[in-house]
């Protein structure tokens, strides 16, 4: 059988270069976790190709996507974030990352640290990544029981920005759930990843 991209990984090279070696694959680090997590927020209202052009501007403006760091920006930072055309300038969404690197450190010590945090967000898929079978007969949703339960606990631990949609983008993206296409080679890489996934106090 003939394979073919999932056909949004074609708009562009960037988009392609994130669809073959990030999308999907599940996610063993709490920061890039993180760092998922503000580009879908800053999603909202867009599509994900112009959030991934600028996201080493994001990286650089926004500390390395460092939670401790952002933590600490204040009404100055945002101010001056403002002024910056490299980013999407947008003040909810920067008021938005500020609170959520606060909720996540927070969340972060409630659960004892990093690994705490992977299983937190694993355990809304049962603890292992899922292989959805995405198909012309099973297309993929714009969000899903699971991303509703995900989003409804991180609102109540202090997040924002974080509807089901987003969420669920979060999911796909981190690999706790394999959204692509089964014509799509990428699938069958994830779901080999998927097949030698575990969380342990190495990751």
């Amino acid at each position: 059988m003939a394979t073919t991209p999932c056909p949004w990984a074609n708009q562009n090279p960037l988009q392609r270069a994130f669809h073959d070696h990030e999308w999907g694959e599940p996610v063993t680090d709490a920061g890039i976790l993180f760092e998922y997590l503000v580009l879908h927020c800053f999603q909202i209202g867009f599509d994900f190709p112009v959030v991934l052009s600028r996201r080493e501007a994001f990286r650089e403006l926004l500390a390395g996507f460092e939670p401790e760091r952002i933590a600490r920006f204040g009404p100055d930072d945002i101010e001056e974030l403002l002024l910056n055309p490299r980013i999407l300038r947008n003040r909810r969404k920067l008021e938005a990352t500020v609170q959520n690197a606060r909720a996540w450190l927070q969340l972060r010590q409630a659960l004892g640290g990093d690994l705490g945090l992977l299983r937190f967000f694993y355990g809304f898929v049962g603890g292992h990544p899922v292989d959805n079978q995405r198909s012309a007969v099973n297309p993929t949703p714009l969000s899903s029981t699971a991303s509703e339960a995900l989003s409804k606990e991180l609102k109540r631990r202090g997040f924002t920005m974080t509807g089901p949609a987003t969420c669920y983008n979060l999911m796909q993206t981190a690999g706790l759930v394999n959204d692509h296409l089964l014509s799509c080679p990428r699938h069958a890489e994830c779901r080999a990843l998927a097949a030698d996934f575990k969380l342990s106090a190495g990751t």
